[in-house]
C-alpha cells in the first residue's frame, strides 16, 4: 500500500509539473523565437506557405516579429477573411479584420500593418494605435516607408429628399487623394485633378512623384473608363495626364519601374464593360504594357501575362513580380507570387495555401528579390493563453481530485501496542 501511495504521489507531481510547463510555453516563446514545427526564414521570403491551426494566436496576443509575408483567408477560427501573418523566424499568427474591412498595406520594413480603418498595428509588439482619424483607402506605401499614398471618399451616406420628393444633394462628391503620415497621424490633400474615385497608385522610385488612376466622373465610373495621372505629391504640380479608357489600368503599387523611366499598366483585349457575359471575360488576353514616365507616351514591348494577374507588387531585376489567383484543387483557388519575362516566361516564387485570396511582401525584401526561403509551418503550440488555460485548468482539477482520494484512502497508523 505505501508503494502504491508513493506511486499515485510521484503521478501527481509529474501532471503537476506538466500543467506548469503548459502555462509557461506562451511566457517562453511571446518574444518571437522559432517555435518548435516551424523553419526559420531569415531575411528570405518562404517559397511556400500553409493554413494556420484554427488556434493560432493573433499578433496582439502573441506578436511574432517583423512579416516575411501576410496571406488572406477565411479558413480560420474567424470564418471570415483574415490575414496570417508569417514571421520571418517561421512563426505564424493571425490578423482579424473588423466586419466589412478591406485589406490594408504590409510597410515596406515589415513592421507595420496599416488598416483601412487608420489603425496601424506593430507587428513586432502586437500593439495597435489609430493615427488617422478620417475614413480612407491606403493605396501605396511611399518607399522610404515614411508616406502612405490613400483615397478619402467624399460621398454621401444619406440622400436627402425634399417634400415634393425632390433629391437635395448629389451623394456623389470627388474624392480626396491624401499622403499621410502613419505615425504622427498628420494628412495633406494632393491636387491631382478631379477624380470620381483613386482605384490605384504608385510612387516613384524617388518618392518624389505618384502616379495615380481612376475615373474621372460618374459616367466614367459607370462605364470602367479611367484616366491616369503624374503629379508632384508635394506642391500638386501635374507633370501629365492620359486617358487609360476601359481596358487599361495601372498596375498596382509597384506599377512604378526602378529605373524610373516606365510605368506599367495592365492591359486587355476582348469584351470591356458591365454588359460583357463570364465566358467573354474568361476570353480576355491580357498584357503589361509600358508608359514613359516623362511623357506618359507608350513605350517599349507588351508583356504577355496570365488572365489571373491582378497588379504588379515588385521586380526582380528587370522582370515584374506579379499577384496572382490560380486554380489550386478542382475549383479552389490560391494567391500566387510569379517573376513574368519577355516570350510568357513564368517563375513562380511564392504559393499561399488554397482558400487564399490575397497575398502581400514587404517592399525591402521585394526590392531584394530575397525569394526562395524554406517552407515553415505553423506550429500548433504558438497559440493564445486562453487555450492553454482550458486545457490546464481540467488538468489541475484532475490532480486536486486524486490527491483528494489518496488522503481518503491513507490507511490510519497502526495503533502501538502496550
Amino acid at each position: 500500500m505505501r508503494t502504491t501511495g508513493r506511486r499515485l504521489r510521484r503521478g501527481v507531481t509529474v501532471g503537476a509539473a506538466l500543467a506548469l510547463v503548459m502555462l509557461s510555453v506562451p511566457a517562453a516563446t511571446a518574444t518571437g523565437s522559432t517555435a518548435t514545427g516551424s523553419t526559420a526564414t531569415g531575411s528570405t521570403v518562404p517559397s511556400k506557405v500553409h493554413q494556420p491551426w484554427l488556434w493560432q494566436a493573433t499578433v496582439e496576443q502573441r506578436p511574432a516579429g517583423p512579416a516575411a509575408l501576410v496571406f488572406f483567408t477565411s479558413r480560420t477560427r474567424f470564418l471570415e477573411s483574415t490575414g496570417v501573418l508569417v514571421g520571418r523566424d517561421g512563426g505564424y499568427r493571425l490578423i482579424p479584420l473588423h466586419v466589412g474591412e478591406d485589406h490594408g498595406l504590409l510597410s515596406p520594413d515589415g513592421r507595420h500593418y496599416l488598416r483601412p480603418s487608420g489603425e496601424l498595428l506593430d507587428l513586432t509588439t502586437g500593439q495597435q494605435h489609430r493615427p488617422i482619424h478620417t475614413g480612407m483607402q491606403p493605396l501605396a506605401w511611399s518607399p522610404d516607408g515614411h508616406r502612405v499614398l490613400s483615397t478619402r471618399s467624399n460621398d454621401d451616406a444619406v440622400i436627402s429628399y425634399g417634400p415634393d420628393n425632390q433629391q437635395l444633394n448629389d451623394p456623389e462628391k470627388p474624392d480626396d487623394l491624401l499622403v499621410l503620415d502613419p505615425y504622427r497621424g498628420t494628412e495633406r490633400v494632393v491636387a491631382a485633378g478631379t477624380f470620381a474615385a483613386h482605384t490605384a497608385a504608385a510612387w516613384s522610385p524617388g518618392g518624389d512623384l505618384v502616379a495615380v488612376a481612376g475615373p474621372a466622373d460618374v459616367p466614367a465610373s459607370i462605364a470602367e473608363r479611367q484616366r491616369l495621372v503624374v503629379v508632384d505629391p508635394t506642391n500638386g504640380s501635374v507633370r501629365w495626364q492620359v486617358e487609360l479608357g476601359d481596358r487599361r489600368m495601372l498596375a498596382g503599387p509597384a506599377a512604378w519601374h526602378p529605373d524610373g523611366r516606365r510605368i506599367a499598366l495592365l492591359a486587355f483585349d476582348g469584351c470591356a464593360g458591365l454588359r460583357c457575359t463570364s465566358e467573354q471575360v474568361a476570353a480576355r488576353t491580357w498584357r503589361i504594357e509600358f508608359l514613359d514616365a516623362a511623357t506618359g507616351h507608350a513605350v517599349g514591348q507588351p508583356l504577355p501575362v496570365a488572365a489571373s494577374t491582378t497588379e504588379i507588387v515588385g521586380w526582380r531585376g528587370v522582370d515584374p513580380v506579379v499577384k496572382q489567383s490560380v486554380v489550386a484543387d478542382g475549383d479552389d483557388r490560391r494567391a500566387v507570387l510569379a517573376a513574368v519575362s519577355p516570350g510568357g516566361g513564368r517563375d513562380v516564387l511564392v504559393t499561399a495555401p488554397p482558400g487564399s485570396t490575397d497575398l502581400a511582401v514587404p517592399g525591402e525584401l521585394l526590392a531584394r528579390a530575397a525569394f526562395g526561403g524554406p517552407e515553415p509551418r505553423p506550429s500548433p503550440f504558438a497559440a493564445p493563453l486562453w487555450l492553454y488555460l482550458a486545457l490546464a485548468v481540467p488538468t489541475l482539477a484532475a490532480i486536486a481530485l486524486l490527491v483528494r482520494r489518496l488522503r481518503r484512502g491513507r490507511p490510519a497508523d497502526p495503533v502501538p501496542s502496550t
